[in-house]
C-alpha cells in the first residue's frame, strides 16, 4: 500500500498524514516547529498567542511535573513510562505578534516544500483583537488558524488575559465574527470541562468553523503527602494517556450529533501511533500530539507515523476508511443482553454473596 493510505482531508487542508504536532512549548520557536516538520507530520500547530501582556508574562511563571499513575514525581527525560501524566502551568508565545507571524510565514513556506503546513494559533481574549490577529495571520499566507475559545489556564491566569467562552451562544457569536473576517480554514478548539462538548462542536461548525478540535486538558490539584502542600503550589492543567478515553467519547458523540461528514481533530491523551488509530476510529480525521512531543521530542511523531502506517498495512485499510468505524458501532446500555448474576464475576470472592453465584457467560 502506498503512502496515499495516510492521506486525509481535515479542516480544509489536505494532510499527507493525520499526525499533527499540537500547540505547546515544543512549537514555541522556529527550531521547534522545524524539528516537528522533519519528523514528517501532516501539520504543526504553532504555540498560541493573543494580545494580552498578562498572558505573555504567564510564561515566566510556568512550571512542569511528570507523575506516574500513583502520583509519584518522575524524572524529566525522554523515556517516560506509558502512564506518565503531565501536570503544568503554561503561558503564551512571548514574542511581539508581528515578529511571530513573520516567523510562522517563513517556516510555513518551508513546510509547504515538505508537503506539510504550519497552522497559526490564537487564544481568545478580546474578540476584536482576535479578529485583527487572525487577519494578520491570513495576510501573511498561513494556511489555517486554530482558535482556543476557553483555554484551560484561563481560570487561573491574570484578569483580562484569557476569555472563557463555554456556552453555545458564546461560541456561535465568536465563530461567526471570525468566519466573517477571514477566508482561510478556521479550526476551533473546545474545552472539555463543559456539560456537552458535542453541542459546542455543533455551534462552532454551524457558525462556519471548518473543523473543531478537542478536548483541552483539565485543571487539577495534587497534594504532596510528604510535604502536605500542593505540587507546584497551584492548580495546574493535567493530561495523560487516560485522557484518550474521554476524548474518544466526545469524538464519538460529536460524530453522532453532526454526522460522518463533520471534521473533528482529536487532542489530549495521544501518546503513540496506536492512539492516533484509536482517535481515528472514534471519529477524528486527525490527531494532535503535544505533551508527548514536549517530553519525548519529535522522534515520537516519526515513531507514531510509522506505527500508524504499519497498522494500516496489517489491516489492508486507509486512514479515510477507518475514520469513525468504532464510533458507528457504539450501542446503548439498554441494547445489551440481560445476564442476571453476571456482575458477581467481577467482585472479589470474599465480597460475593454465596446465595447469588456468578455466571460465566
Amino acid at each position: 500500500m502506498s503512502t496515499d493510505k495516510l492521506r486525509i482531508r481535515a479542516g480544509g487542508l489536505d494532510l499527507k498524514n493525520p499526525v499533527i504536532a499540537g500547540s505547546g512549548e515544543a512549537t514555541m520557536t522556529a527550531d521547534g516547529i522545524r524539528a516537528a516538520l522533519r519528523a514528517g507530520v501532516g501539520a504543526v500547530i504553532a504555540k498560541s498567542a493573543n494580545e494580552s501582556q498578562g498572558a505573555r508574562d504567564q510564561l515566566n511563571h510556568t512550571d512542569y511535573l511528570l507523575f506516574d499513575s500513583r502520583w509519584n514525581p518522575l524524572p524529566w527525560n525522554d523515556k517516560p513510562p506509558p502512564d506518565a501524566q503531565l501536570f503544568c502551568r503554561s503561558g503564551l508565545q512571548p514574542q511581539p505578534f508581528d515578529q511571530w507571524v513573520e516567523t510562522l510565514a517563513t517556516v510555513d513556506r518551508e513546510a509547504r516544500a515538505m508537503g506539510s503546513y504550519v497552522v497559526g494559533s490564537l487564544i481568545l481574549n478580546n474578540v476584536d483583537e482576535c479578529i485583527r490577529m487572525a487577519r494578520e495571520m491570513e495576510q501573511a499566507g498561513l494556511p489555517a488558524i486554530d482558535v482556543l475559545v476557553a483555554a484551560v489556564h484561563g481560570e487561573q491566569a491574570a484578569r483580562g488575559a484569557i476569555a472563557m467562552v463555554r456556552d453555545t451562544q458564546g461560541v456561535t457569536d465568536v465563530v461567526s465574527k471570525l468566519r466573517a473576517a477571514v477566508k482561510i480554514p478556521l479550526w476551533i478548539k473546545l474545552p472539555g470541562q463543559v456539560e456537552d462538548v458535542s453541542r459546542l462542536a455543533e455551534a462552532a461548525t454551524s457558525a462556519g468553523a471548518d473543523a473543531v478540535n478537542f478536548i483541552d486538558r483539565t485543571l487539577a490539584m495534587v497534594p504532596d503527602i510528604e510535604t502536605r502542600a500542593p505540587f507546584l503550589g497551584t492548580i495546574a492543567a493535567i493530561g495523560g494517556s487516560w485522557s484518550l478515553a474521554v476524548t474518544c467519547r466526545w469524538l464519538a458523540y460529536t460524530r453522532k450529533r453532526l454526522g460522518a461528514d463533520c471534521h473533528v481533530i482529536g487532542t489530549n491523551g495521544c501518546r503513540d501511533g496506536y492512539d492516533v488509530v484509536r482517535m481515528l476510529l472514534a471519529g477524528a480525521r486527525a490527531a494532535e500530539m503535544t505533551s508527548a512531543v514536549m517530553v519525548q521530542g519529535p522522534q515520537i511523531l516519526r515513531q507514531s507515523i510509522e506505527e500508524l502506517s504499519g497498522y494500516l498495512d496489517r489491516h489492508g485499510v486507509t486512514v479515510e476508511q477507518i475514520v469513525g468505524e468504532a464510533a458507528d458501532k457504539l450501542t446503548a446500555y439498554t441494547d445489551q443482553p440481560s445476564r442476571p448474576g453476571y456482575w458477581q464475576n467481577f467482585i472479589h470472592p470474599e465480597s460475593r454473596s454465596p446465595s447469588t453465584p456468578g455466571v460465566n457467560s
